[in-house]
Protein backbone atom coordinates (compact mmCIF):
# COMPACT_ATOMS: atom_id res chain seq x y z
CA UNK A 1 0.00 0.00 0.00
CA UNK A 2 1.40 3.36 -1.14
CA UNK A 3 0.47 6.63 1.38
CA UNK A 4 -0.31 9.62 -0.55
CA UNK A 5 -0.02 13.23 -0.31
CA UNK A 6 -1.10 14.99 -2.22
CA UNK A 7 -0.28 18.76 -3.17
CA UNK A 8 -3.13 20.85 -4.59
CA UNK A 9 -6.06 18.17 -3.63
CA UNK A 10 -8.97 20.28 -4.61
CA UNK A 11 -7.42 21.17 -8.21
CA UNK A 12 -8.34 19.05 -11.69
CA UNK A 13 -4.72 16.77 -10.38
CA UNK A 14 -5.42 16.50 -7.16
CA UNK A 15 -8.76 15.56 -7.65
CA UNK A 16 -7.73 13.05 -10.45
CA UNK A 17 -5.35 11.44 -8.18
CA UNK A 18 -8.29 10.53 -5.45
CA UNK A 19 -9.93 8.84 -8.41
CA UNK A 20 -7.05 6.80 -8.87
CA UNK A 21 -7.31 5.92 -5.19
CA UNK A 22 -10.18 5.17 -5.71
CA UNK A 23 -9.95 2.66 -8.38
CA UNK A 24 -6.73 1.25 -6.88
CA UNK A 25 -8.28 0.71 -3.25
CA UNK A 26 -5.84 -2.13 -2.86
CA UNK A 27 -2.55 0.07 -3.76
CA UNK A 28 -2.86 3.39 -2.94
CA UNK A 29 -4.39 5.62 0.40
CA UNK A 30 -4.56 8.87 1.27
CA UNK A 31 -2.18 9.90 3.94
CA UNK A 32 -2.30 14.08 3.57
CA UNK A 33 -3.73 16.74 1.38
CA UNK A 34 -3.05 20.05 0.73
CA UNK A 35 -6.23 21.84 -0.10
CA UNK A 36 -5.46 25.24 -0.63
CA UNK A 37 -8.83 28.13 -0.49
CA UNK A 38 -11.56 25.68 -1.17
CA UNK A 39 -12.63 25.10 1.79
CA UNK A 40 -15.88 23.22 0.58
CA UNK A 41 -13.74 20.55 -1.36
CA UNK A 42 -11.46 20.02 1.70
CA UNK A 43 -14.51 19.39 3.77
CA UNK A 44 -15.77 16.51 1.42
CA UNK A 45 -12.39 15.34 0.58
CA UNK A 46 -11.36 15.03 4.44
CA UNK A 47 -14.72 12.88 5.06
CA UNK A 48 -14.12 10.88 2.14
CA UNK A 49 -10.79 10.24 3.18
CA UNK A 50 -9.77 10.71 6.77
CA UNK A 51 -5.83 11.97 6.22
CA UNK A 52 -3.84 12.52 8.68
CA UNK A 53 -3.21 15.77 8.26
CA UNK A 54 -4.93 18.21 5.92
CA UNK A 55 -3.62 22.34 5.29
CA UNK A 56 -5.19 25.00 4.00
CA UNK A 57 -3.91 28.49 2.52
CA UNK A 58 -5.09 30.94 5.32
CA UNK A 59 -5.12 30.48 9.40
CA UNK A 60 -8.76 32.28 9.00
CA UNK A 61 -9.67 28.99 6.89
CA UNK A 62 -8.11 26.45 8.76
CA UNK A 63 -9.92 27.82 11.35
CA UNK A 64 -13.07 27.52 9.89
CA UNK A 65 -12.64 23.63 8.61
CA UNK A 66 -11.39 22.35 11.83
CA UNK A 67 -14.67 24.07 13.85
CA UNK A 68 -17.05 22.48 10.91
CA UNK A 69 -15.18 19.08 10.93
CA UNK A 70 -15.46 19.01 15.22
CA UNK A 71 -19.05 19.71 14.21
CA UNK A 72 -19.54 16.50 12.07
CA UNK A 73 -17.62 14.39 14.91
CA UNK A 74 -14.38 14.42 12.87
CA UNK A 75 -11.64 14.77 15.27
CA UNK A 76 -8.38 12.24 14.27
CA UNK A 77 -7.53 14.95 11.09
CA UNK A 78 -4.98 17.73 12.26
CA UNK A 79 -5.72 20.88 10.42
CA UNK A 80 -2.81 23.19 9.43
CA UNK A 81 -2.34 25.97 7.11
CA UNK A 82 0.27 28.19 4.69
CA UNK A 83 3.41 26.92 3.84
CA UNK A 84 4.27 25.32 7.28
CA UNK A 85 1.27 23.49 6.60
CA UNK A 86 2.05 22.82 2.67
CA UNK A 87 5.56 21.30 3.87
CA UNK A 88 4.24 18.90 6.80
CA UNK A 89 1.61 17.20 4.48
CA UNK A 90 4.55 16.71 2.11
CA UNK A 91 6.92 15.53 4.82
CA UNK A 92 4.82 13.29 7.18
CA UNK A 93 6.67 10.49 8.42
CA UNK A 94 3.56 8.34 6.80
CA UNK A 95 3.97 9.43 3.29
CA UNK A 96 5.05 7.07 0.60
CA UNK A 97 4.80 9.41 -2.65
CA UNK A 98 4.17 12.99 -3.25
CA UNK A 99 1.87 14.77 -6.14
CA UNK A 100 2.82 18.10 -6.38
CA UNK A 101 0.40 19.58 -7.69
CA UNK A 102 -0.12 23.30 -6.27
CA UNK A 103 -0.40 25.90 -9.25
CA UNK A 104 2.88 28.38 -9.30
CA UNK A 105 5.68 28.71 -6.97
CA UNK A 106 3.77 28.31 -4.01
CA UNK A 107 4.34 24.77 -3.91
CA UNK A 108 8.26 24.88 -4.23
CA UNK A 109 8.90 25.05 -0.26
CA UNK A 110 6.70 21.76 -0.23
CA UNK A 111 8.39 20.27 -3.13
CA UNK A 112 11.75 20.92 -1.92
CA UNK A 113 11.21 19.77 1.71
CA UNK A 114 9.38 16.50 0.21
CA UNK A 115 12.94 15.67 -1.72
CA UNK A 116 14.91 16.62 1.53
CA UNK A 117 12.61 13.99 3.30
CA UNK A 118 13.87 11.18 0.27
CA UNK A 119 10.20 11.85 -0.85
CA UNK A 120 9.65 10.49 -4.15
CA UNK A 121 8.18 12.93 -6.36
CA UNK A 122 5.20 12.77 -8.73
CA UNK A 123 5.59 16.31 -10.49
CA UNK A 124 2.56 17.98 -11.78
CA UNK A 125 3.86 21.52 -10.71
CA UNK A 126 5.78 22.75 -14.02
CA UNK A 127 6.29 26.26 -12.12
CA UNK A 128 8.51 24.72 -9.13
CA UNK A 129 11.21 22.61 -11.97
CA UNK A 130 10.82 26.38 -13.81
CA UNK A 131 12.14 28.57 -11.21
CA UNK A 132 13.97 26.44 -8.75
CA UNK A 133 14.74 23.22 -11.44
CA UNK A 134 18.73 23.77 -11.15
CA UNK A 135 18.22 23.22 -7.09
CA UNK A 136 15.38 20.46 -7.06
CA UNK A 137 17.25 18.27 -9.85
CA UNK A 138 20.64 18.59 -7.59
CA UNK A 139 18.87 17.33 -4.27
CA UNK A 140 17.23 14.65 -6.26
CA UNK A 141 20.27 13.11 -7.63
CA UNK A 142 22.41 13.75 -4.53
CA UNK A 143 19.41 11.38 -2.36
CA UNK A 144 18.36 9.49 -5.12
CA UNK A 145 14.62 10.83 -5.06
CA UNK A 146 12.50 9.90 -8.12
CA UNK A 147 10.80 12.84 -9.81
CA UNK A 148 8.33 10.86 -11.99
CA UNK A 149 6.79 13.66 -14.45
CA UNK A 150 2.60 14.36 -14.14
CA UNK A 151 2.50 16.40 -16.95
CA UNK A 152 1.45 14.37 -20.36
CA UNK A 153 4.10 15.90 -22.45
CA UNK A 154 7.21 15.09 -19.96
CA UNK A 155 5.81 11.73 -18.84
CA UNK A 156 5.26 10.92 -22.58
CA UNK A 157 9.09 11.69 -23.03
CA UNK A 158 9.71 9.64 -19.77
CA UNK A 159 8.33 6.48 -21.10
CA UNK A 160 9.92 6.71 -24.73
CA UNK A 161 12.98 7.21 -22.94
CA UNK A 162 13.02 3.69 -21.34
CA UNK A 163 14.24 2.60 -24.17
CA UNK A 164 17.34 4.17 -24.33
CA UNK A 165 20.22 6.33 -23.05
CA UNK A 166 20.73 9.30 -22.73
CA UNK A 167 23.49 9.51 -24.68
CA UNK A 168 21.23 7.77 -27.57
CA UNK A 169 18.99 10.59 -27.58
CA UNK A 170 19.15 12.94 -30.35
CA UNK A 171 16.00 15.52 -30.01
CA UNK A 172 13.54 15.63 -27.32
CA UNK A 173 10.45 16.83 -29.37
CA UNK A 174 7.09 18.28 -27.26
CA UNK A 175 3.81 18.23 -28.93
CA UNK A 176 1.40 21.30 -28.95
CA UNK A 177 -1.83 22.12 -29.68
CA UNK A 178 -1.36 25.32 -30.74
CA UNK A 179 -4.06 26.72 -28.70
CA UNK A 180 -7.12 28.51 -30.10
CA UNK A 181 -5.20 30.94 -32.22
CA UNK A 182 -3.17 28.33 -34.10
CA UNK A 183 -4.43 29.99 -37.75
CA UNK A 184 -5.84 33.25 -36.55
CA UNK A 185 -4.17 35.92 -38.89
CA UNK A 186 -1.99 37.91 -37.33
CA UNK A 187 -3.74 41.21 -37.52
CA UNK A 188 -6.01 39.89 -35.36
CA UNK A 189 -4.11 39.19 -31.99
CA UNK A 190 -4.50 42.99 -31.09
CA UNK A 191 -8.27 41.98 -30.48
CA UNK A 192 -8.03 38.98 -28.75
CA UNK A 193 -10.16 38.84 -25.28
CA UNK A 194 -10.05 36.72 -22.76
CA UNK A 195 -13.32 34.71 -23.28
CA UNK A 196 -11.43 34.05 -26.84
CA UNK A 197 -8.27 32.78 -25.09
CA UNK A 198 -9.88 30.36 -22.38
CA UNK A 199 -11.72 28.51 -25.29
CA UNK A 200 -9.05 25.58 -25.80
CA UNK A 201 -9.54 23.28 -28.45
CA UNK A 202 -8.72 20.27 -26.59
CA UNK A 203 -7.95 20.23 -22.63
CA UNK A 204 -10.34 21.48 -19.83
CA UNK A 205 -7.81 23.41 -17.48
CA UNK A 206 -7.72 25.94 -15.16
CA UNK A 207 -7.18 29.93 -16.15
CA UNK A 208 -3.16 30.21 -16.24
CA UNK A 209 -2.56 27.36 -17.92
CA UNK A 210 -5.35 27.80 -20.34
CA UNK A 211 -4.10 31.38 -21.44
CA UNK A 212 -0.28 29.96 -21.55
CA UNK A 213 -1.11 27.33 -23.75
CA UNK A 214 -3.46 30.05 -26.06
CA UNK A 215 0.35 32.39 -26.18
CA UNK A 216 2.45 29.45 -26.05
CA UNK A 217 4.48 30.47 -23.09
CA UNK A 218 2.99 26.79 -21.47
CA UNK A 219 5.11 25.26 -23.76
CA UNK A 220 8.19 27.40 -23.25
CA UNK A 221 7.79 26.45 -19.26
CA UNK A 222 7.69 22.76 -20.81
CA UNK A 223 10.64 23.42 -22.73
CA UNK A 224 12.63 24.40 -19.54
CA UNK A 225 11.04 21.69 -17.84
CA UNK A 226 12.13 19.13 -19.95
CA UNK A 227 15.63 20.47 -20.09
CA UNK A 228 15.92 19.96 -15.94
CA UNK A 229 13.96 16.65 -15.64
CA UNK A 230 16.01 15.00 -18.40
CA UNK A 231 19.04 16.90 -18.17
CA UNK A 232 19.63 17.91 -22.02
CA UNK A 233 20.33 21.14 -23.53
CA UNK A 234 17.53 23.51 -25.02
CA UNK A 235 19.01 22.78 -28.02
CA UNK A 236 18.17 19.22 -28.13
CA UNK A 237 14.30 19.88 -27.18
CA UNK A 238 11.87 20.52 -29.97
CA UNK A 239 8.40 21.59 -30.17
CA UNK A 240 5.45 20.99 -32.79
CA UNK A 241 2.49 21.85 -33.46
CA UNK A 242 0.09 18.65 -33.45
CA UNK A 243 -3.61 20.05 -33.11
CA UNK A 244 -5.30 16.54 -32.85
CA UNK A 245 -3.32 15.63 -29.37
CA UNK A 246 -2.68 12.59 -29.83
CA UNK A 247 0.20 12.54 -29.91
CA UNK A 248 1.97 13.41 -26.40
CA UNK A 249 5.43 13.76 -26.99
CA UNK A 250 8.26 11.81 -29.02
CA UNK A 251 11.79 11.35 -28.74
CA UNK A 252 14.17 11.05 -31.71
CA UNK A 253 17.41 9.08 -31.43
CA UNK A 254 20.72 8.95 -33.43
CA UNK A 255 20.27 6.16 -35.15
CA UNK A 256 17.10 7.47 -36.83
CA UNK A 257 14.02 5.78 -34.65
CA UNK A 258 11.08 8.17 -33.35
CA UNK A 259 9.32 6.88 -30.43
CA UNK A 260 5.59 8.59 -29.50
CA UNK A 261 3.46 7.91 -26.44
CA UNK A 262 -0.04 7.64 -27.46
CA UNK A 263 -2.99 7.47 -25.35
CA UNK A 264 -6.27 9.25 -24.19
CA UNK A 265 -6.24 12.95 -23.16
CA UNK A 266 -6.84 11.93 -20.05
CA UNK A 267 -4.57 13.30 -16.79
CA UNK A 268 -5.58 10.11 -15.06
CA UNK A 269 -2.72 7.86 -16.97
CA UNK A 270 0.40 9.83 -16.46
CA UNK A 271 -0.81 9.96 -12.58
CA UNK A 272 -1.44 6.43 -12.56
CA UNK A 273 1.99 5.79 -14.25
CA UNK A 274 3.89 7.69 -12.00
CA UNK A 275 2.29 6.38 -8.71
CA UNK A 276 2.91 3.26 -10.09
CA UNK A 277 6.62 3.02 -11.86
CA UNK A 278 7.74 0.91 -12.83
CA UNK A 279 4.81 -1.24 -13.13
CA UNK A 280 2.11 -0.47 -15.48
CA UNK A 281 -0.92 -1.84 -13.73
CA UNK A 282 -4.08 -2.58 -15.78
CA UNK A 283 -6.48 0.44 -16.41
CA UNK A 284 -9.70 1.25 -18.48
CA UNK A 285 -8.09 4.04 -20.03
CA UNK A 286 -8.31 3.04 -23.70
CA UNK A 287 -7.59 4.52 -26.65
CA UNK A 288 -9.54 4.00 -30.61
CA UNK A 289 -6.96 3.97 -32.86
CA UNK A 290 -9.07 5.41 -35.23
CA UNK A 291 -7.92 8.73 -33.97
CA UNK A 292 -4.98 8.43 -35.63
CA UNK A 293 -6.43 8.12 -39.03
CA UNK A 294 -5.11 12.07 -39.46
CA UNK A 295 -2.25 13.79 -37.64
CA UNK A 296 -1.04 16.96 -38.26
CA UNK A 297 2.85 17.94 -36.77
CA UNK A 298 4.17 21.56 -38.18
CA UNK A 299 6.36 23.76 -36.68
CA UNK A 300 5.35 26.78 -33.88
CA UNK A 301 5.30 30.03 -35.57
CA UNK A 302 8.00 32.27 -33.12
CA UNK A 303 6.35 35.70 -34.78
CA UNK A 304 3.07 34.17 -33.90
CA UNK A 305 4.18 32.78 -30.59
CA UNK A 306 7.18 35.50 -29.16
CA UNK A 307 6.20 33.57 -25.29
CA UNK A 308 8.51 30.69 -26.97
CA UNK A 309 11.11 32.19 -28.66
CA UNK A 310 11.46 34.22 -25.03
CA UNK A 311 11.12 30.98 -23.46
CA UNK A 312 13.89 29.61 -25.11
CA UNK A 313 15.92 32.75 -24.55
CA UNK A 314 14.98 32.01 -21.11
CA UNK A 315 16.26 28.14 -21.39
CA UNK A 316 19.93 29.05 -22.97
CA UNK A 317 20.52 31.62 -19.59
CA UNK A 318 18.84 29.44 -16.82
CA UNK A 319 18.83 31.00 -13.49
CA UNK A 320 17.25 34.31 -12.84
CA UNK A 321 15.89 34.21 -16.28
CA UNK A 322 13.83 31.17 -16.07
CA UNK A 323 12.17 32.02 -12.33
CA UNK A 324 11.54 35.64 -14.46
CA UNK A 325 10.08 34.61 -17.22
CA UNK A 326 7.58 32.08 -15.12
CA UNK A 327 6.93 35.29 -12.31
CA UNK A 328 6.32 37.41 -14.98
CA UNK A 329 3.96 35.93 -16.97
CA UNK A 330 1.78 34.88 -14.18
CA UNK A 331 1.54 38.89 -13.46
CA UNK A 332 0.79 39.43 -17.19
CA UNK A 333 -1.57 37.17 -17.01
CA UNK A 334 -3.74 37.75 -14.54
CA UNK A 335 -3.83 41.48 -16.12
CA UNK A 336 -4.59 40.05 -19.46
CA UNK A 337 -7.88 38.14 -17.97
CA UNK A 338 -8.66 41.43 -15.38
CA UNK A 339 -8.63 43.63 -19.01
CA UNK A 340 -5.53 45.75 -17.63
CA UNK A 341 -3.27 44.48 -21.48
CA UNK A 342 -3.90 43.16 -24.14
CA UNK A 343 -3.17 39.39 -25.07
CA UNK A 344 -0.42 40.92 -27.32
CA UNK A 345 1.30 42.56 -24.04
CA UNK A 346 1.60 39.77 -22.01
CA UNK A 347 4.51 38.95 -24.13
CA UNK A 348 5.93 42.76 -23.86
CA UNK A 349 5.11 42.75 -20.66
CA UNK A 350 7.64 39.33 -20.29
CA UNK A 351 10.18 40.90 -22.40
CA UNK A 352 10.50 43.60 -20.59
CA UNK A 353 10.76 42.44 -17.24
CA UNK A 354 13.77 39.31 -18.85
CA UNK A 355 15.53 42.58 -19.99
CA UNK A 356 15.45 44.04 -16.55
CA UNK A 357 16.78 40.62 -15.16
CA UNK A 358 20.39 40.01 -14.39
CA UNK A 359 21.95 36.76 -15.00
CA UNK A 360 21.97 34.52 -12.19
CA UNK A 361 21.79 31.22 -10.51
CA UNK A 362 20.26 30.95 -7.07
CA UNK A 363 21.35 28.36 -4.86
CA UNK A 364 18.47 28.34 -2.21
CA UNK A 365 15.26 28.37 -2.45
CA UNK A 366 14.93 31.72 -0.49
CA UNK A 367 17.29 33.28 -2.94
CA UNK A 368 15.12 31.73 -5.80
CA UNK A 369 11.77 33.02 -4.21
CA UNK A 370 13.30 36.77 -3.70
CA UNK A 371 14.36 36.81 -7.63
CA UNK A 372 10.78 35.82 -8.73
CA UNK A 373 8.93 38.57 -5.69
CA UNK A 374 11.50 41.02 -7.66
CA UNK A 375 10.47 39.77 -10.81
CA UNK A 376 6.56 40.08 -10.52
CA UNK A 377 7.64 43.91 -8.90
CA UNK A 378 8.57 45.14 -12.30
CA UNK A 379 6.42 43.56 -14.48
CA UNK A 380 3.61 45.19 -12.43
CA UNK A 381 5.86 48.44 -13.31
CA UNK A 382 6.03 47.36 -17.09
CA UNK A 383 2.07 47.31 -16.85
CA UNK A 384 1.68 50.61 -15.25
CA UNK A 385 3.45 51.91 -18.03
CA UNK A 386 2.08 50.48 -20.52
CA UNK A 387 -1.33 51.50 -18.80
CA UNK A 388 -0.19 55.14 -18.58
CA UNK A 389 0.94 54.98 -22.64
CA UNK A 390 -2.16 53.91 -23.71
Amino acid sequence: MKRLAILGSTGSIGQSTLSIVESYPDRYSVATLAAGRNLESALEQVRRWHPRLVSLATEELAAELTSRLRALGITETEVLWGTAGSVACATHPEVDFVVSAIVGVAGLEATHAAILAGKPIGLANKECMVAAGEILTAAARERNVPLLPIDSEHNAVHQCMRVGTLAEVKFVWLTASGGPFRQLPLEQFTGITPEQALKHPTWVMGQRITIDSATMLNKGLEVIEACRLFNVPSSQVRVTVHPQSTVHSLVEYVDGSILAQISVTDMRLPILYALAYPERPASTLTFDLAALSHLDFSQPDFERFPCLRLSYEAAEKGGAHCIALNAADEIAVDAFLNRTISFMDIPRTIEKVLEWTPESHPETIAGVLAVDLQARERAREAISAAAIRV
